[in-house]
């Protein structure tokens, strides 16, 4: 069984306890999104870190138990809930101590609607980062070409500019822009499938998945 193809496949995977890859895979698909997402939610690195670890742990466990039905929601659901309680725990923990000192709290977690939005945006970024890994990895793009998409997208330079620290024309900067945006889309989608998530929601809704893709 492909573990990297499908949810399905990995979730048969950490039934058993001893399938080392099975869990090896989940934490690295999953960990730098909770990290960031509890970021984003407020949390300070080490925060973040042990509100992962304890999401991580907690969902494996009640998987095992027979307690996450995927046909009442997306895995993504279920590790947001986990998360979300971790991280009013934490907060709640914390509230005493922040109050004697004066200090605000931390971020309403109480908002279950924004808080699923958080973790969404990080996810989506994580699968973009991983989609341009893939294509400067294990494509044959000219780096200069996908060097010219990166620093038009990512780093706001101007296609004049960009041009002239590449050797390129201005014409050759839009076509290699064009070009990494439409093989981005392709390996988003297919990722987005292994994640088995709602196939590219930025193709359903008219949301792309980052500033820049678009024709």
């Amino acid at each position: 069984m492909d573990l990297d193809r499908t949810t399905t496949a990995l979730l048969t995977g950490l039934l058993d306890p001893a399938n080392a890859a099975a869990w090896e895979l989940f934490d690295r698909r999953y960990r730098s999104i909770l990290v960031g997402f509890a970021r984003n939610c407020g949390l300070k690195d080490n925060d973040a870190a042990e509100i992962a670890q304890a999401t991580i742990v907690r969902f494996v466990e009640e998987y095992r138990e027979g307690r996450y039905d995927r046909t009442r929601g997306r895995l993504g659901a279920w590790l947001v809930t986990i998360a979300r309680y971790r991280m009013l725990d934490m907060r709640r923990r914390a509230g005493t101590a922040r109050v004697e000192r004066g200090e605000s709290a931390m971020i309403d977690l109480d908002d279950e609607k924004s808080v699923s939005e958080v973790y969404e945006a990080e996810r989506r970024r994580a699968v973009l980062a991983a989609a341009l890994d893939e294509l400067k990895t294990r494509s044959r793009t000219d780096p200069k070409t996908v060097q010219a998409f990166e620093m038009l997208v990512y780093h706001g330079l101007s296609v004049a500019v960009v041009a002239q620290e590449l050797g390129m024309s201005a014409h050759d900067v839009y076509l290699a822009k064009s070009r990494v945006a439409a093989k981005l889309r392709e390996i988003v989608i297919r990722l987005e499938e292994e994640y088995e998530e709602a196939p590219g929601d930025w193709e359903s809704t008219g949301k792309r998945p980052s500033a820049g893709l678009g024709p």
